[in-house]
């Protein structure tokens, strides 16, 4: 696992290519023991193809579940997460189109349902966040795009979803670090993963009598394709130093996370909660 600082990089494309990195993210799940938690189950996860999603999705398919990833349009990325995935001896769909559309949402559910019959397991990750040092200044589309990606692609494709969800299902939404603190600089994302925190628990209230249980994650600093991204240079080279571990978290250290909380055996006593894997900060809630 790299220690910061990570040598100075961006990338011009949201949400980052997992292919252009340096170093690239642990996110192969290659040193987790698996222990059949997930044998039978269909998961979908979204920003499936790198990443904390890469890892995640890898994860699962390590347990004994199918996956299917959406991505928005790095094909390369979603190919290696697919190959990892399907050399576990799982079957994986890999599908492209934008979360923030409605009619996308929609035929992904579906597609999913006739390739694998069934969806146990809702992974809500894909993500998009753009710096901004002056508020005042910041674009009305930048915000449009952002809460769309992010709050309202995540409504858009659980909505679909639901109705194929069956007792002892799992819905788990990724939130941020961002939500607790603040950033300055990235004031629409961080409302959006706020939104996030209240959708999580308010969800969960509302699927309690259907026993589906609804979670979140709010990783800390990881290193993961969105930050080049997202972020100058001098900015990426130094991602997690202030961590109180003193390093950014790698996504092998986040899906964990998301295995238990997939895992009725595991969690079947947790709902409208959020984990924090952060490098050791600590947040309320």
């Amino acid at each position: 696992m790299p220690d910061t600082p990570f040598p100075r990089q961006q990338q011009s494309h949201q949400p980052g290519r997992e292919a252009e990195m340096e170093p690239r993210p642990d996110s192969a799940m290659e040193k987790w023991k698996p222990a059949d938690k997930l044998v039978g189950k269909v998961a979908i996860v979204t920003g499936g193809d790198s990443g904390i999603g890469r890892a995640v999705a890898i994860g699962f398919a390590k347990e004994g579940a199918d996956v299917a990833i959406l991505y928005l349009d790095e094909t390369e990325d979603a190919r290696d997460t697919q190959r990892r995935i399907e050399a576990e001896g799982r079957r994986c769909i890999a599908l492209a189109g934008d979360i923030g559309d409605a009619a996308f949402c929609q035929e992904a559910a579906t597609r999913v349902v006739e390739r694998f019959g069934t969806i146990d397991i809702l992974v809500n990750n894909a993500a998009e966040q753009h710096v901004c040092e002056d508020f005042a200044t910041i674009p009305i589309e930048q915000v449009e795009r952002t809460f769309r990606t992010n709050i309202l692609g995540m409504m858009w494709l659980t909505r679909a979803v639901l109705p194929h969800l069956k007792e002892g299902a799992a819905i788990i939404n990724t939130t941020s670090i961002t939500a607790y603190q603040g950033n300055p600089t990235l004031i629409d994302y961080a409302s959006t993963k706020g939104a996030i925190v209240a959708f999580t628990r308010s969800l969960a209230k509302a699927l309690q009598k259907r026993r589906i249980r609804v979670n979140g994650v709010a990783p800390g600093p990881i290193w993961t394709p969105l930050i080049p991204a997202s972020f100058p240079p001098e900015r990426t080279a130094e991602h997690g130093a202030h961590a109180p571990m003193g390093r950014a978290g790698q996504p092998d250290e986040v899906a964990p996370c998301y295995i238990f909380l997939a895992s009725e055996a595991d969690s079947s006593y947790v709902s409208g909660q959020v984990l924090h894997p952060n490098g050791g900060t600590v947040v309320n809630g």
